[in-house]
């Protein structure tokens, strides 16, 4: 269970989620769930999970098969570039592993000619246009100066993209004062 508090010492790892605080003042990132699916000494990268926008795959890649699926903006880094979670690192050659059951990227071809196939389907593969990034110590900053609570989710959680207020979905899920944060409103000010 998290620690409600954000912890100063708390140290991001691969296939950790953050959580941003309630009143985090980036606006890329208020109130966003981020999977990290690398961490090491030369910095961070994952995908917002709770970040959708109203594109088709088809608009994003030409040729591309029909897909109902649901396109998230991953962060501000490579805005130009399609990113996949998926499933199936047993069925798409070169995927990276995040976590168990869990996989980025790997053979786009493969990918491709699987969704034609009708061999994936929408629940194994998520897409992400961009990416968020950390350079060296940049992220341990962030969860030092509080901006990160850090906690981990399934597979299961992280690929699914029906919960449209995942933020909300997780904090009230630690209880009477996770409840209490994620009823805040957005602008203090309000309260």
């Amino acid at each position: 269970m998290i620690d409600l508090r954000p912890n100063q010492n708390q140290i991001p790892e691969k296939g950790c989620v953050l959580l941003a605080e309630p009143f985090l003042s980036d606006p890329f990132f208020k109130r966003t769930v981020v999977l990290i699916c690398e961490h090491n000494q030369d910095g961070s990268f994952g995908f917002v999970l709770n970040n959708y926008i109203d594109v088709s795959l088809e608009e994003v890649i030409e040729q591309f098969p029909d897909w109902e699926n649901v396109i998230s903006i991953g962060g501000p880094v490579k805005n130009g570039n399609l990113f996949y979670l998926h499933s199936l690192g047993d069925v798409i050659p070169n995927s990276a592993k995040v976590m168990e059951g869990l996989y980025f990227g790997g053979d786009f071809d493969v990918v491709k000619k699987n969704m034609v196939s009708g061999s994936i389907k929408a629940s194994q593969i998520r897409f992400f246009i961009g990416y968020s990034g950390w350079s060296a110590q940049q992220l341990e900053d962030e969860i030092k100066e509080q901006s990160w609570y850090i906690t981990h989710l399934t597979p299961k959680v992280i690929m699914n993209t029906d919960d449209k207020d995942l933020w909300k979905s997780i904090m009230k899920k630690f209880g009477p004062k996770g409840r209490m944060i994620a009823n805040l409103p957005e602008d203090p000010g309000l309260n």
